[in-house]
């Protein structure tokens, strides 16, 4: 039976970590300012040290790079500002003989409006060949084409303003959930399906090991792309209805497996980021009997401090809104489906800044504590470049120094609307993408061992103090403490079997939970203080004499039933049950 259709909790990628790399910031080999894949060959040897399983690249396709490279123009090709197809197989021969593997990022809800699929069918006209391979609409009945509201619905592009633009040359409208340059291919056509499939089946052949998926979920549009609601001091209307988890989603992933990934003689990994989906939806989606992905990136949890006025208004996490949420997760796919675990991506800004403590006292106390609590979850944990380093947000000083299309447009629609500029700018340092996009902090030196040149966006002036330099010479550190959670996901049968168990959930600074494997008579208890206070919890019975396995503050006494924990503390205890 291949893999991927095997048990989750017995599938390979079950004991693996996965570590994101954002290329255009790991590390810049040819002193360009950009990062490239030459790049990431020479520090193969540190990831390789760290442990982890398997390398996710943010995309290194052609591309305009309104996006950063999420908007493609040739879907079989590397970038020159990346190097050569040459130096992607090098890469790829060299993440293997390091018993890595590698993972792609697939973009295939849109492209550029640069690919040639998209000139084609701009250019051909309403009867070009490939016009019905994008979603183009006229303009709405008694509106002038080109003119505010004509558009032919109502929806909100995620990066601000509409969802659609008028091409005055065939006198239509496309449809582009995110950049205007990045047009939503028509997935209800056939022949784009299979030229979906077809590129994918490439890059397979080439040897990459999987995928993950690029806001998947949005690629089955509601028929006659109905007018969304409009909310409460909204311009447009919210879409996401008629997109999020559309009627042929599941269809068309089923497709996919089996036109691609469908007894695959390797060990690949499936994995689809979808906005929006549920614990219902996503136990569908991953469950092995139905043949979909192997997991699903779900974005409940990093919005749970967002208030009012959405991602760029702040509002402090509450930690029972986390246990909610998080413990809903773990329950819901706890017999079917299997959860993917992550803080931090190229879209989310630094967790330790978000959700820890970053003042010299507690950060890499909470830095580890926050990976802890994260790694003992029963799911597949995903490392963002930096975050095994404590990397924390950025002290953006004005809206010169941001580079992202999401915060730039934001920036400009609340200018023109009149809003203050410090309390635009407060929102864009805490939640910009732009947070987790500075170059990766190798040492000390002026660009932080990235690049001799001058970077495409600057690094945060803490790498001084803040680098994988000294971090590798500290066995006390950040990075030593990744390490050996995930050599402990490796050995210990209970971090990816057993099940999950909420302790305290009411309580507002304690996270607790039990993992549990009657297979291998193991019981693990977690424990976590968010906060920057003593702590003293209640144990359950019978777990004074267990033995720690992990902790990020040395013991001082050994666990008793009433234990104090300090400030940021977190220890992993283990337990024979049988």
């Amino acid at each position: 039976m291949p893999v991927n259709e095997a048990s989750p909790a017995d599938a390979w990628w079950s004991k693996a970590v996965v570590y994101q790399i954002y290329p255009r910031s790991f590390a810049d080999s040819n002193a360009d300012g950009i990062g490239d894949l030459q790049g990431i060959i020479e520090r193969l040897d540190y990831l390789s040290q760290l442990g982890v399983d398997v390398l996710w690249l943010s995309p290194v396709y052609p591309s305009p790079h309104d996006d950063n490279g999420y908007d493609i123009s040739d879907y079989q090709d590397i970038d020159p500002l990346f190097g050569t197809l040459a130096d992607f197989d090098r890469l790829l021969d060299a993440v293997h003989e390091r018993g890595m593997k590698l993972v792609m990022d697939l973009v295939v809800n849109h492209t550029s409006d640069e690919h040639s699929w998209f000139t084609a069918s701009r250019d051909g006209g309403p009867q070009g060949d490939k016009r019905d391979w994008y979603i183009w609409r006229p303009a709405r009945e008694g509106m002038e084409p080109g003119t505010p509201g004509a558009e032919p619905n109502n929806w909100e592009s995620f990066f601000s303003g509409p969802a659609w633009t008028y091409d005055e040359a065939s006198g239509e409208y496309y449809l582009h959930l995110f950049s205007r340059k990045q047009p939503d291919l028509n997935w209800e056509n056939p022949e784009v399906r299979q030229a979906v499939h077809a590129m994918m089946r490439w890059w397979l052949d080439r040897g990459v090991d999987g995928f993950r998926m690029d806001v998947i979920n949005l690629i089955s549009k509601t028929p006659g792309l109905p007018d969304g609601v409009v909310h409460e001091g909204s311009r447009y209307g919210d879409g996401s209805p008629h997109y999020i988890c559309g009627p042929r989603i599941h269809e068309y992933l089923a497709e996919m497996h089996r036109e691609v990934f469908e007894g695959h003689p390797r060990r690949l990994l499936t994995v689809g980021e979808m906005p929006g989906v549920t614990v219902e939806d996503a136990k569908l989606f991953t469950d092995p009997a139905r043949r979909e992905i192997d997991m699903v990136f779900q974005f409940e949890h990093v919005g749970l401090d967002q208030g009012p006025g959405g991602k760029f208004d702040p509002r402090p996490l509450r930690l029972t809104d986390l246990k909610v949420s998080l413990g809903r997760w773990q329950t819901g796919l706890g017999d079917t489906g299997w959860n993917s675990l992550y803080w931090n991506n190229h879209d989310q800004p630094r967790v330790v800044s978000r959700f820890g403590d970053d003042s010299p006292a507690y950060r890499d106390r909470s830095a580890k504590l926050l990976a802890t609590v994260l790694h003992l979850h029963r799911g597949t944990p995903y490392i963002y470049q930096g975050e095994e380093l404590a990397m924390a947000n950025v002290p953006f000083a004005s809206i010169e120094d941001f580079r992202d299309i999401e915060t730039l447009n934001y920036h400009r629609e609340q200018t023109a609307l009149g809003a203050d500029e410090e309390r635009i700018l407060a929102g864009l340092r805490h939640r910009s993408r732009d947070n987790a996009r500075t170059p990766m902090q190798w040492d000390t030196t002026q660009h932080a061992g990235f690049t001799t040149a001058t970077p495409w966006i600057a690094v945060n002036p803490d790498h001084s103090s803040v680098n994988a330099k000294a971090q590798l010479a500290d066995p006390d550190s950040v990075f030593h403490f990744y390490r050996r959670l995930i050599a402990l996901r490796h050995c210990e049968p209970a971090v990816t079997r057993g099940d999950f168990h909420m302790l305290h959930p009411d309580h507002e600074q304690l996270y607790a939970f039990t993992r549990h494997d009657a297979a291998s008579g193991t019981e693990l208890l977690v424990l976590a203080n968010f906060g920057a206070a003593d702590l003293t919890v209640t144990l359950p019975d019978g777990w004074e004499h267990s033995e720690t396995l992990i902790a990020n503050v040395p013991a001082t006494s050994p666990l008793t039933t009433r234990h104090t924990l300090q400030p940021w503390e977190a220890r992993v205890h283990r337990r024979r049950t049988a």
